[in-house]
């Protein structure tokens, strides 16, 4: 810790103690009443209204029967919405499973028939998708619709996005999320006995070598001390308005709409980015911090007529590299470009820990890096072939580490858990080492994830995906090379015997994108008559080098 900054606490502080963070938004709605606690776009919720909200989605799961421990669907894009039904799930004793709002059928189907979902809240646009399948969803009792517009000002100060101007529609055989707002008691819910460091708060999904992805099971009290660790590296506040811009069912961007509740602070929400909005929002609402990715700041400097805003509120931002690594010159550009605000890494951290695992100190930052070991981090470098031995500073080898926020194993699949958590070590799969400073660095992916515009995609889910094509016998994915996307996908295709020749790439492709999410949609297709495998290993990593032999 010799690089630990020096006006920084050594551990985390819980403002308000150690309690479920929907204590947190009980407490503030008492405190400050009026407050906002999130702006969407000019329409103000205050603390007081996102409190008796959530109590109302809390009674209405109560009254369809749910129970502690009932697994509750969220098919959302970030919106007043989410954050209310988030909070109302835990309130009851229920565990939050976000969905993709990029989901497509079969997606969405396996996450909700594997968690056993008793309830989805599911944007109305995205209805098509849940329809075509609700039937092969036999533990869903019930569905909730909702549109953008139900939350959004008559007159919006942000520019929106054209998908959330399509006016409301209504669904059959859904229950209206505003009907619920409209005739639920606000009363609040019985007290639920919540066991911080036992009982399950969440769901996150992520994918893996068995093909489909797994639910992380993550506590009540990793939930409260990771976005209080991003508070405290983010200098966030009770006077803190705090911008969200990163999609809330990845674990990332969920760690800023929990945070700002932390602190009776103000969340100014954007549903997705836009440069444009992000501008105005920082001018219009002063915002102090914000979590983007580089590209979102480069968009940023280069947007036309960008100098007439004033973006000098700004305290903090904290980015992730994805296709574009932050290096000093992007970092001193920015903090140019805002009058002084600094620009760090958002640092290592995966959906088995609740992420943010290191973080960059300000007073030595190290460009490449992902920092240093963040609060009660625990970090071993170990030997691929042998988990027991531990490697030197300066090694490469696999990142293993534990903390408050780990999980407590994936939900329903004891095999997998076993291979992943060792004694409360997280092993993660990726390689990396320590410098003698105790900086992280982080050099790949030894599970073979692919990385598409900073969505993690895991080869062992799209080529399960793609073998359900009737026309497909098997199939193995790599990553290509992309100047825009940093990897695509490259599927190879061994085809049915009474398909040969009977199938083109285009079709692959067109089929994948009806059926998966669009990062995880194959850019190219090659057919072949076998794969390469070692007994029935599949072996991508003779057609990643064909494929790098070809470009050179």
């Amino acid at each position: 810790m010799k690089h630990w900054p020096e006006d920084m606490p050594k551990k985390v502080i819980f403002p308000q103690g150690k309690k479920p963070v929907f204590e947190y938004l009980r407490i503030y709605a008492e405190k400050t009443l009026a407050k906002p606690a999130i702006i969407n776009y000019g329409r103000e919720i205050s603390y007081r209204e996102l409190d008796e909200s959530s109590d109302k989605f809390a009674n209405y799961l109560i009254q369809l029967g749910l129970q502690k421990g009932d697994r509750v669907g969220l098919f959302l894009g970030n919106s007043p919405q989410y954050v209310i039904a988030h909070f109302g799930i835990q309130k009851m004793g229920g565990i939050v499973c976000p969905c993709s709002p990029l989901f497509k059928e079969m997606e969405l189907k396996y996450e909700v028939n594997n968690a056993g979902m008793k309830c989805l809240v599911a944007m109305d646009l995205f209805m098509p998708i849940v329809n075509n399948v609700k039937d092969e969803m036999p533990t869903l009792k019930s569905i909730v619709s909702t549109n953008f517009n139900d939350y959004l000002p008559e007159k919006p100060t942000l520019p929106l996005l054209d998908y959330m101007k399509v006016p409301k529609q209504k669904m059959t055989g859904t229950q209206d999320f505003v009907e619920i707002m409209k005739t639920q008691s606000n009363e609040p819910v019985p007290v639920v006995d919540i066991d911080m460091d036992n009982d399950i708060a969440l769901f996150e999904y992520t994918g893996g070598t068995s093909g489909l992805p797994k639910g992380a099971m993550l506590t009540h009290f990793a939930h409260l001390y990771k976005p209080s660790a991003a508070n405290i590296i983010m200098s966030i506040t009770s006077e803190s308005r705090v911008l969200s811009t990163m999609p809330f069912f990845n674990i990332a961007g969920m760690l800023f709409m929990i945070g700002p509740v932390l602190q009776g602070a103000t969340n100014i929400m954007l549903t997705q980015f836009t440069p444009l909005g992000v501008l105005q929002a920082i001018d219009r609402y002063k915002v102090t911090e914000w979590y983007s990715a580089v590209p979102m700041n480069l968009s940023i400097m280069n947007y036309p007529d960008a100098q007439k805003y004033d973006l000098s509120s700004l305290k903090f931002n904290l980015t992730t590299s994805f296709v574009v690594a932050l290096d000093e010159e992007i970092s001193k550009k920015w903090e140019s470009f805002t009058n002084g605000c600094p620009l760090l890494e958002g640092a290592y951290g995966l959906s088995e820990t609740h992420t943010l695992d290191t973080f960059c100190p300000r007073q030595k930052i190290k460009y490449g890096s992902m920092g240093i070991p963040s609060f009660d981090e625990e970090f071993k470098i170990m030997d691929f072939n042998d988990k027991t031995k531990e490697l030197p500073i300066g090694e490469e080898g696999e990142i293993v580490l534990r903390n408050p926020g780990c999980m407590k194993g994936y939900w329903n699949n004891p095999e997998k858990t076993a291979e992943t958590l060792i004694d409360g070590w997280v092993y993660t799969g990726d390689v990396g080492k320590f410098d003698e400073d105790g900086y992280l660095y982080w050099l790949g992916r030894h599970k073979e994830m692919i990385k598409v515009s900073g969505f993690s995609v895991f080869p062992e889910e799209v080529e399960s995906l793609i073998n359900q094509h009737p026309a497909v016998l098997e199939n193995a994915v790599i990553p290509v090379a992309d100047a825009r996307k940093g990897e695509v996908i490259k599927t190879f295709i061994v085809l049915k015997p009474e398909f040969e020749g009977k199938i083109k790439g285009d079709e692959i492709i067109s089929w994948a994108k009806n059926n998966m999410s669009s990062h995880k949609v194959p850019v190219y297709v090659e057919f072949r008559k076998t794969l390469p495998k070692q007994g029935v290993k599949l072996l991508r990593r003779i057609l990643r080098e064909e494929e790098a032999k070809k470009k050179t």
